[in-house]
């Protein structure tokens, strides 16, 4: 030491400027060194001392704890039989999901997972996080820590799991030496683990085996129970004095075995032990065991059989003579009396003093005709009674803790039932947030009509599905975009109630047609999406789509009805391009517009091309709309006249529309947008309004005055109520006879809901105007409509006209139609008839009326503004 001294001595004040902080260092190494070495002592006694694998966990994460900050700390093992990993102990900040086991396969990308596979351990930083998720793949489950440190737990050189700790707050960072530490422990708790399992395991057994002992002891117990109530006499005063010169912190046991005890001396299958409260105002009750009752509540004093003891200060014994005496002389209610009556009780009582004070009672009763208590059995109970005294002045004369302790408990079991109460009610509400939170998480991402994901969850999968893809290319990811037919129908006809049923019913169907990993999404309305991936090739997709199609094509049983609908279907496939959701969606959703143009009852799979004819059709309704607006259509009149002399029948007021970037729109085309748009009433309307105000016009013109007009209207017009009524009084108002006004309605717009608007046809026609079936043999040609409709016009579709002189079957068609309107009275109009060859044929046919370009011109209209006819047009 001198020579140490003497060399320290020597050292300039530079060098020992210098040393000082190196021996700083060195003296913190050794106190680090020590206190992981007391770590390891104490998980060392933890296998030892701890009791349950709960309480090792919570040990352990204390120990680390005291070395870095920890809030946030959880250990996980695998379960190699079952392939789930079990959370043993989970502490987090942030993420408050209780997390207890988890399929392996549902973390296996994660960082739990990654230690698991690899068995290294994993030093992730706010600074590294980037460069080490895309080196290892780890997939980021829970919340992003700013740093955490996982260590593999390894049996030999097994990985049986993995202590992970993480920190949320950038203040709270970790260091080398933190990992180090981390890394020593988990090397020495699996063995501890290992030693608390085998303990927890070797106490059951014990556990078990001592039942299976006590069991056997009671069937000694039988055997010799003659000779222990020959003993039990002799031994029994031994055994009280005993019990209270050996009395435990547990005073219900000291009550048990007491009354055990008395119960070989007396009969008492019945016992209390009473007690005063501090302000001597009220009994309880420590010990309570009865026959009749399970327990008795702490109540007042009263003039109860126990308050007479306490009064009195001795024992006494009462039985049906006493009672009597006692309540003539008040000292005990008449209820009680009539209650021992009753029940023909025999009381045993004696006080217990304490301090020359009486502080309670202990009491025997029997009931019914067991046998009644004596002199003898009171001595016996008061020497008990002595004892419970002595017992409870050594309690109260106990340490100061042990006061404090007793003081405590007296007030916890005033306040027990309060307190359960409040704990139950508390548990209840916490119980009904957490439905109630459960309930909203599931609301906020599934469709409250079908059940099934909605848009947001949907959206939230196909985002991770775009991820996936860029991250790993080979993956496969598809979305089905599927649109029902004929769903605002169903809606419309049979009701809302019978459209929930529709759609429920469809996406019970569609997730029969799906794999089962497969994700199935309603969007809104009748449209429904369905994410595929794990597919090899593209016709496994197309599968599933044919399934689809197939499924929805069956019939539908709703409110008693059979109906028919379909689906149309858009497939977008993955790709490198996609970066939102709706991008995918959109591009599906083009797809599927596109099936539908194509005759529904198919599927498109999307490509460039639709993207482009999807703005088109954007563009071209938005032409449409202001085009709607003001009105800037043009109106024609097409003359339907008599194929023999060339008078007019009447004329056929339709809509035209020239748009300067697309040019003239056909008629179909035209109305298909119109449907698209949502706004066919209003055009239906449009035309009305013109026709009505021009045949206002024509009665004061006598070159017009007589004629009629034609206008074809939507069944969506007959399916509203208040819309008929103001054609109705539309035309009441206008100058001339509703026979004059002629409302068409295709046949094909019939077959779709023919029973549900017949009434609103009769009703047009009580009112007097002309009705015509347009297009027919476009649809059935179903006769039922010439026979229940009162339709006086009937237009033979064009197509007929125009093949009729090559085919035999269509001039069939014509020639029975014919015949059949001559019998119902109704005129035969011919459409399209484009040439002379025709004409003649149908004159041959008999057919007397046509439409078409070799009968005569058209009529431009312009009623917008002053209703007045313009010149003819080719």
């Amino acid at each position: 030491m001198n020579d140490d001294n003497k060399v320290i001595g020597e050292l300039t004040e530079a060098e020992l400027r210098e040393l000082i902080p190196q021996l700083q260092s060195l003296t913190e190494k050794y106190k680090r060194a020590e206190k992981v070495q007391k770590a390891l002592f104490e998980i060392s006694e933890l296998a030892s001392s701890v009791s349950n694998l709960d309480r090792l966990y919570k040990a352990v994460h204390d120990i680390v704890s005291e070395f870095m900050s920890a809030d946030n700390f959880y250990v996980a093992f695998y379960d190699t039989n079952d392939q789930h990993v079990d959370f043993a102990y989970f502490v987090d900040e942030l993420d408050e999901e209780e997390v207890t086991r988890i399929p392996y396969e549902r973390i296996m990308d994660g960082i739990t997972g990654y230690i698991l596979k690899s068995g290294t351990s994993l030093v992730m930083t706010k600074e590294n996080v980037d460069s080490i998720l895309e080196e290892t793949g780890i997939a980021m489950l829970g919340t992003p820590p700013v740093d955490l440190i996982g260590v593999p737990l390894k049996r030999s050189s097994e990985v049986i799991g993995v202590m992970v700790v993480q920190s949320y707050n950038d203040d709270v960072r970790y260091t080398p030496d933190d990992y180090e530490v981390l890394s020593f422990i988990s090397q020495h708790i699996v063995t501890t683990v290992d030693r608390v399992k085998n303990r927890e395991i070797t106490e059951r057994t014990i556990r078990e085996r001592t039942k299976q002992l006590r069991s056997i002891n009671e069937d000694l117990q039988e055997e010799i129970l003659e000779r222990q109530k020959i003993e039990s006499l002799q031994t029994a005063l031994f055994e009280i004095s005993e019990l209270s010169v050996a009395l435990d912190d547990d005073m219900p046991r000291f009550y048990s075995k007491l009354h055990a005890i008395l119960a070989r001396l007396i009969s008492a299958p019945n016992c209390f032990v009473a007690v005063l409260t501090k302000d001597r105002q009220s009994l309880y009750f420590p010990y309570f065991s009865d026959e009749l009752h399970e327990s008795v509540e702490e109540r007042p004093l009263g003039l109860g059989l126990t308050e007479y003891i306490i009064r009195r200060g001795e024992a006494s014994l009462i039985d049906n003579s006493r009672i009597l005496a006692l309540v003539e002389e008040g000292e005990v209610d008449v209820t009680i009396a009539q209650n021992m009556l009753h029940r023909n009780n025999s009381w045993l009582g004696s006080p217990l003093v304490i301090d020359g004070e009486v502080q309670g009672v202990i009491a025997v009763q029997t009931y019914g005709n067991a046998e009644d208590y004596t002199q003898k059995d009171l001595e016996i109970l008061r020497f008990v009674s002595h004892h419970i005294a002595v017992a409870m002045e050594r309690r109260r004369s106990a340490e100061a803790l042990k006061e404090y302790n007793l003081q405590l408990a007296e007030k916890v079991q005033e306040r027990t039932e309060e307190l359960n109460k409040t704990n139950e009610y508390l548990k209840r509400q916490i119980d009904q947030r957490k439905e109630i939170e459960l309930k909203l998480i599931h609301d906020a991402h599934h469709d409250a009509l079908t059940d099934l994901p909605n848009r947001v969850m949907f959206n939230s999968r196909l985002e991770l599905a775009i991820a996936n893809k860029k991250r790993h290319p080979e993956n496969h990811f598809a979305v089905l975009f599927i649109d029902l037919d004929r769903f605002k129908v169903i809606n419309d006809t049979l009701g809302h109630h019978a459209g929930d049923d529709f759609l429920v019913e469809v996406a019970q169907r569609i997730a029969t047609c799906k794999r089962g990993h497969d994700l199935l999404a309603r969007l809104g309305g009748d449209e429904f999406v369905v994410l595929l991936d794990n597919f090899d090739d593209v016709k496994a997709v197309e599968e599933v789509a044919s399934r689809v199609i197939a499924s929805v094509a069956q019939p539908f049983m709703l409110n008693g009805k059979e109906m028919y609908s379909g689906a149309s279907i858009g497939i977008a496939h993955l790709n490198s391009t996609y970066f939102s959701a709706e991008e995918v969606l959109r591009d599906a959703d083009a797809a599927m517009y596109q099936a539908k143009s194509l005759g529904r009852g198919r599927f498109i799979t999307f490509d460039k091309s639709m993207r482009e004819k999807l703005l088109e059709d954007i563009q071209l309704e938005t032409e449409f709309r202001k085009a709607l607006k003001i009105k800037n259509f043009d109106c024609v009149l097409q003359p339907v006249m008599s194929l023999s002399d060339g008078s007019v029948l009447y004329y056929e007021c339709t809509l035209q529309w020239h748009n300067p970037t697309f040019g003239n729109i056909s008629r179909e085309q035209f109305w298909q947008i119109a449907e698209q748009c949502g706004l066919t009433l209003e055009i239906n309307q449009f035309i009305l309004d013109g026709a009505i105000g021009l045949l206002s016009q024509w009665q004061s013109d006598p070159e017009y005055s007589h004629q009629k007009i034609g206008v074809s209207l939507s069944v969506e017009h007959l399916m509203q109520r208040d819309l008929i009524k103001e054609v109705i009084e539309q035309v009441k108002h206008a100058n001339f006879e509703p026979e004059k006004l002629l409302l068409e309605f295709t046949e094909s717009a019939l077959n779709n809901r023919g029973q549900f608007i017949l009434p609103a046809v009769k009703k047009i026609k009580r009112a007097g105007f002309g009705l015509i079936l347009d297009n027919f043999g476009s649809g059935s040609a179903s006769l039922n409509y010439l026979f229940s409709y009162p339709f006086d016009y009937i237009k033979i579709d064009e197509r007929f006209i125009q093949s009729f002189t090559r085919s035999e079957k269509n001039l069939r068609f014509i020639e029975s139609v014919i015949l059949i309107a001559e019998k119902l009275k109704l005129t035969v109009i011919a459409e399209g008839v484009s040439s002379k060859g025709k004409l003649d044929g149908l004159l041959g046919l008999g057919c007397e009326y046509g439409q078409g370009s070799i009968l005569g011109n058209t009529i431009l209209l312009d009623f917008v503004d002053d209703l007045t006819v313009g010149q003819d047009s080719e």
